[in-house]
């Protein structure tokens, strides 16, 4: 089993999106908040269907980095811009424009909205795996959207 001592990353499941030879970085995507997406729309002054899924939304934690910066991990039937594909399935974006259309109910089919990333530094994360700190497996977009997060460690 993984030996992982750092509380950010116990029981976690984390998808890594960027691995080269500075570094990678990845969103833990199976630990929610207990602040409703909603809640930061209305804060940004963002209107919002509130009978629509972005109102059932929760914000996840997604790292111990850039807790204040938003992303969205999301399925690729939609994408922007400066979406990042993760895999066939799989993307991130980090844009207002997916923000807007969450709100609005054009977003992708599915989505985490999260605050903060994490990330690795060169060697970093080989160095974790040689380790046993992690189990790896590839990608896959029915883990990040569809098992309960509670059942994904």
């Amino acid at each position: 089993m993984p030996g992982m001592l750092d509380a950010n990353f116990a029981d976690t499941l984390t998808l890594v999106c960027e691995h080269n030879a500075d570094g990678a970085a990845g969103f833990i995507v199976n630990r929610p908040t207990d602040i409703p997406l909603s809640e930061l729309l209305a804060q940004q002054d963002i209107a919002f269907d509130p009978d629509g899924r972005a109102a059932r939304m929760t914000i996840y934690s997604g790292g111990p980095v850039d807790i204040d910066r938003g992303f969205v991990i999301h399925s690729a039937d939609k994408v922007y811009p400066d979406t990042q594909k993760v895999s066939d399935n799989l993307c991130v974006t980090a844009s207002q424009l997916i923000i807007d259309d969450l709100a609005t109910g054009q977003g992708p089919e599915k989505a985490i909205f999260l605050l903060g990333y994490a990330g690795w530094g060169g060697e970093q994360l080989e160095q974790e795996i040689a380790e046993n700190v992690w189990l790896t497996a590839d990608a896959d977009e029915h883990i990040v959207f569809d098992l309960p997060d509670e059942e994904c460690c």
